[in-house]
C-alpha cells in the first residue's frame, strides 16, 4: 500500500496538488472569516441598535431573516446556489475559488453576527453610557468603546469559527475547486488505494486544527497578560 501511495504522492508529484489544495483551503477559510467578521459586525450592530423607529425595525427584520436563512441551510447548498443560480442570474462569471470565498463569507457572517452580538451584550452597558455622556454618537461609541472590548471577549470563539471553516471547505469540490480533500481523493482514485491517502488526509486536518488551537490559546494568554498590566 505504501509503495503505491509513494508512487502517486512523490513520483507522480501528487504532493503539488496537495500543496495547492492546502493553499486554497486556507485562502477560502481565512478570507471567508474576514468577510464574515465584516458582515457580522454590521448585522450585530443593527440587531442591538436601541432605536424603536420603523426603519430600525425593518433593518432588524432583514438581519434576522439573513441569519435564519444562512444558519438554517447547509453550506454545500449555499455553495451550489451561489455557483449555479445566483451569480449566473446577475451575469457574474467568477472564479470557482472566488465563489467559494463569497459563499463561505456569507455563511460565516450569519454565525459571526451572533458571536459578536453576544460579545457586545457581555460589555457593561455603562461603557456605552459613559461614551455617550462624553459626546460620542452611537456609531463612534460602538466603534471606539464597545466593539474593542467585545472582540477581546470573543477571540477564542472567532478562532473556533476559523477552525470550523477550514474543515467545512472540504465541500468546495462540489464546484470543482481543488482543496486538500479533493487533492487526496484524486490520489486515492488514481490507483484505487484509499486507506493511506484518507488516513493522511485526516492527519493533515488534525495537524491544522491542533496548530490553530495552540495559536488561539497563545493569543488568549497574551490578551490576559495585557489585561493584568492595564
Amino acid at each position: 500500500m505504501w509503495q503505491v501511495f509513494h508512487k502517486s504522492f512523490i513520483t507522480n508529484k501528487g504532493y503539488l496538488d496537495v500543496l495547492k489544495g492546502l493553499g486554497n483551503t486556507f485562502l477560502i477559510a481565512i478570507l471567508g472569516l474576514i468577510i464574515g467578521i465584516i458582515i457580522g459586525v454590521v448585522i450585530a450592530a443593527v440587531k442591538v441598535y436601541p432605536s424603536k423607529s420603523k426603519f430600525a425595525a425593518v433593518l432588524r427584520g432583514i438581519a434576522e431573516l439573513y441569519v435564519t436563512i444562512l444558519r438554517g441551510t447547509p453550506i454545500v447548498v449555499q455553495l451550489l446556489l451561489m455557483y449555479f443560480v445566483f451569480l449566473p442570474a446577475v451575469g457574474i462569471a467568477a472564479n470557482n475559488v472566488v465563489v467559494a470565498i463569497i459563499a463561505f463569507g456569507l455563511n460565516s457572517g450569519a454565525y459571526v453576527s451572533e458571536i459578536i452580538r453576544s460579545g457586545i451584550n457581555s460589555v457593561d452597558s455603562g461603557q456605552m453610557e459613559a461614551a455617550r455622556s462624553l459626546g460620542f454618537g452611537y456609531v463612534r461609541s460602538m466603534r471606539y468603546v464597545v466593539l474593542p472590548q467585545a472582540f477581546k471577549n470573543i477571540v477564542p470563539t472567532l478562532g473556533n469559527e476559523l477552525i470550523v471553516l477550514i474543515k467545512e471547505t472540504s465541500v468546495v469540490s462540489f464546484i470543482a475547486v481543488l482543496d486538500v480533500t479533493k487533492a487526496f481523493r484524486s490520489i486515492a482514485s488514481s490507483n484505487y488505494e484509499y486507506v493511506i491517502p484518507y488516513l493522511m488526509l485526516a492527519l493533515v486536518y488534525l495537524v491544522i486544527v491542533i496548530g490553530f488551537t495552540f495559536g488561539i490559546r497563545a493569543i488568549e494568554r497574551r490578551m490576559k497578560k495585557s489585561d493584568r498590566r492595564s
